[in-house]
């Protein structure tokens, strides 16, 4: 299963909710960046992220996320995992290289989002003005790609609710997955 969705869109939530519930095993695209950042600075940015993603993939080779997360699952032996945080046409191959494969959107409005950013303060820079935060998915590279994704996703979650419309929602596609 495959978790792509904008900054703020919920992702984390659900694939935390698909691992504590349906004890499926966890795995997230940007573990190495965060592993390797998390060395480096105190608290990263999204700039950082991307920044690192770049340079790895100039020197590694496009694929340099995905063979680390296939040697995981294949290592893991698991019938199912949930690979959070799609953000590349290539990830979206990643995903369907995989016999049964399953991706689901969760997206949200762009302001409810950011205030949601803004809240958690996750990464250095959540902290921004509503306008950056808007600059910034149009432009990063780690970003343009999200909403082509979720077009061809094969599920999708409007995470405009309540917590409990959206564990609902994903509680429907689990039973239908599984």
């Amino acid at each position: 299963i495959g978790l792509v969705g904008e900054t703020g869109s919920g992702k984390d939530t659900v694939a935390n909710h698909i691992h504590k519930r349906y004890n499926v095993p966890l795995l997230r695209f940007a573990d190495p960046l965060k592993k390797t950042l998390s060395i480096l600075v105190e608290k990263a940015s999204k700039e950082d992220h991307a920044w690192l993603y770049g340079a790895l993939k100039d020197r590694f080779g496009e694929d340099v996320l995905h063979n680390a997360l296939r040697r995981q699952i294949v290592v893991s032996n698991d019938a199912m995992v949930c690979i959070n945080g799609l953000r590349m046409p290539q990830d979206e191959q990643f995903i369907r290289s995989f016999p049964t494969n399953y991706i689901i959107y969760i997206t949200a409005d762009q302001k409810l989002r950011w205030e949601r950013s803004v809240s958690r303060g996750e990464k250095a820079d959540d902290n921004q003005p509503l306008e950056d935060f808007v600059a910034f998915e149009a432009t990063a590279q780690t970003e343009k790609a999200v909403p082509l994704i979720g077009s061809r996703a094969n599920y999708t979650i409007s995470n405009g609710g309540t917590l409990d419309d959206l564990l609902t929602n994903v509680n429907d596609i689990m039973e239908d997955i599984l």
